[in-house]
């Protein structure tokens, strides 16, 4: 046996239903999976430019020419850097990965075989939305100011809470017997 094919992976059954699942497979709750997928996709686009700014590697976030945007501004607040001694823009990042990675998990009917997915992934949507209406506020009060890339992220972020509700509602249901 060679090195490439000590290092390779296994496959099985399960994983490769999974692949055809993901991929191919039809259903409303995994329809909504993968909106969540693509809006945290998004939501994590936009935070990977800021935080692109936030570490020098970007002089300037270019703004759409509308009144009251400033992302140079609010991306560079003190507020901006006072978590865990760190851009705020890593952790947007890392939080959406989360969230990605729980609208993944599991085949189409995690929601009667494996229903603690279903409600993870509701909670962290909802912890997301929360997350993104602070720090909306914060801009609209403190800076005066909106960042347009911590928008497109928190309307993206709104717009995945009601894709995650039927299916946490089936799990509930699944977890409470009926």
């Amino acid at each position: 046996m060679g090195i490439l094919e000590a290092v390779a992976r296994d496959s099985s059954p399960g994983a490769r239903r999974l692949s055809a699942t993901l991929r191919q497979g039809t259903g409303e709750h995994l329809r909504r999976r993968r909106t969540v997928a693509g809006l945290s996709l998004t939501a994590m686009a936009s935070l990977g430019v800021v935080t692109l700014y936030q570490m020098g590697l970007l002089r300037h976030l270019p703004e759409p020419p509308l009144p009251g945007l400033d992302s140079d501004t609010v991306d560079a607040s003190g507020e901006a850097y006072a978590m865990f001694s760190m851009p705020d823009g890593p952790l947007g990042l890392l939080s959406y990965a989360a969230t990605l990675c729980l609208a993944a998990m599991g085949g189409a009917d995690r929601a009667r075989t494996r229903p603690w997915l279903p409600l993870a992934m509701a909670a962290k949507v909802g912890v997301d939305a929360l997350g993104a209406a602070q720090l909306t506020v914060e801009q609209a009060t403190k800076h005066r100011r909106f960042c347009s890339y911590c928008l497109t992220a928190a309307v993206a972020t709104a717009a995945a809470v009601p894709q995650v509700l039927p299916e946490a509602g089936a799990a509930w249901r699944q977890v409470r017997g009926r």
